[in-house]
């Protein structure tokens, strides 16, 4: 633990490696699970893609201390300061509180993704100056969820630690906000829609974005924006629907396999 004395410079150096060593290592939990399944479920689809997966691994080692920094330092505030929303008593604000934290911070994540991420593709220097280095990944893989160049991840980094100050959360309720970032952001690059086709064309699915819908932006630049749920996309005029791309890809493969 760093004392509540520690000069701040030293608490950010101390608190953001930390966090930022974290997020690292969540990273290639996270990827490389779900890059392992890749291999035993979809095995070859990665095969021709060794020098881009080796090139968002450096991206997103960075992005991991662009996301890790911030938090850390505003962890070490709350722990010593209070200066933060974060509370770990279960009886500090009603049980109903700690499913409606998560669907705020959720939604508020995604509006601001939204936004951002249109602006990105909407300005051409923008999208030069931030957002291209994410769409090298072509097609993206379980590896790309954090493939960012630094301005892109610093635009991301802001908001949950923006939102503790705000909005009050449960630690272990961050814990599930963060969970969901990390597995969705995963899963919905990685080449294959791992959800039942049942469950991408339910109601649910029409809602909720999965890997057939995000990879539609992949394809298309103009649309498919959200970064968790359809709303965004569908109030504006954004949604294209689901990828075909993905299921192509897998009848290649299969006959590739004989």
């Amino acid at each position: 633990m760093i004392p509540g004395d520690t000069p701040f410079w030293l608490a950010f150096l101390i608190a953001g490696t930390a966090m930022s060593v974290m997020v690292m290592l969540r990273y290639f939990l996270a990827s490389g699970m779900f890059a392992w399944i890749t291999a035993r479920a979809r095995p070859g689809l990665y095969a021709k893609q060794r020098k881009q997966i080796m090139a968002e691994i450096r991206w997103s080692l960075i992005s991991a201390f662009i996301y890790g920094a911030p938090t850390g330092v505003v962890f070490w505030l709350w722990r010593h300061h209070g200066v933060a929303q974060l509370y770990t008593d279960w009886n500090a604000h009603p049980l109903w509180w700690l499913p409606v934290s998560v669907a705020i911070y959720l939604f508020v994540q995604d509006s601001w993704f939204y936004w951002t991420h249109r602006a990105m593709h909407h300005w051409p220097a923008l999208f030069k100056a931030a957002h291209r280095v994410h769409h090298e990944s072509r097609p993206p893989t379980a590896w790309t969820a954090m493939s960012f160049h630094p301005w892109e991840a610093l635009s991301g980094a802001i908001v949950i630690p923006v939102l503790v100050f705000l909005v009050p959360i449960h630690l272990a309720m961050l814990g599930v906000v963060l969970a969901v970032a990390t597995i969705m952001g995963v899963v919905n690059h990685m080449g294959w829609e791992i959800f039942p086709r049942s469950l991408v064309h339910s109601a649910l699915g029409g809602w909720v974005i999965m890997a057939s819908h995000h990879e539609k932006h992949h394809e298309d630049y103009r649309c498919n924006f959200g970064l968790y749920f359809r709303f965004w996309d569908r109030v504006c005029g954004t949604d294209r629907g689901l990828s075909t791309r993905l299921d192509k890809r897998e009848a290649v493969l299969a006959g590739a396999r004989g």
